[in-house]
């Protein structure tokens, strides 16, 4: 009787179990470690709320403002912004330069782009986020929907390839 009552009250609990909802997405488990990175500062005027990124295709590309072919990417990253961004797109701009807003806000109001520009902190230069080490600039990562690394470029990357990459990622 005993080892009845045992078996039937585990068989009630799975069959509970699996009525109740399970979170999918995103919020499934909270922001990824990617998005929560994202969690810095913004400078300029550009409007930045980092809850609304989970559920957008996301590209995040490191700069800094001493950086050449940054400078020279952020016309495509515009681009990019413009012709995507009602689609659920969204480029965010870290600025990586040692000296922090002192540089990064004069930057950002000059250039007043199209998307955020953040501030890096110490933890994050010195490799100690998701996104791990960044050896050089320009680097370039293209997170999906469920905020989880799904390109990634060095350097300069064309319009094309990143176009392409996010064109992909916003049918899925």
């Amino acid at each position: 009787m005993r080892r009845s009552a045992l078996v039937l009250g585990c068989v009630l609990a799975l069959v509970l179990a699996g009525c109740r909802r399970v979170p999918e997405g995103p919020e499934a488990s909270g922001p990824s470690p990617y998005l929560r990175s994202l969690l810095l500062p913004s400078v300029g005027p550009t409007p930045y709320d980092w809850r609304r990124l989970p559920g957008r295709v996301v590209l995040v590309s490191f700069f800094a403002t001493w950086c050449f072919p940054c400078l020279a990417e952020l016309p495509t990253l515009e681009a990019l912004q413009k012709e995507y961004g009602p689609q659920g797109f969204q480029v965010v701009l870290v600025g990586m330069d040692l000296e922090g807003p002192r540089v990064l806000t004069p930057f950002a109001e000059q250039y007043a782009l199209n998307f955020p520009v953040l501030v890096s902190n110490e933890g994050m230069q010195q490799g100690q986020s998701a996104f791990g080490l960044i050896p050089a600039l320009p680097a370039t990562f293209l997170l999906d929907k469920e905020g989880q690394v799904a390109g990634a470029w060095q350097g300069m990357a064309g319009h094309e390839d990143m176009s392409k990459a996010v064109e992909t990622l916003l049918r899925r």
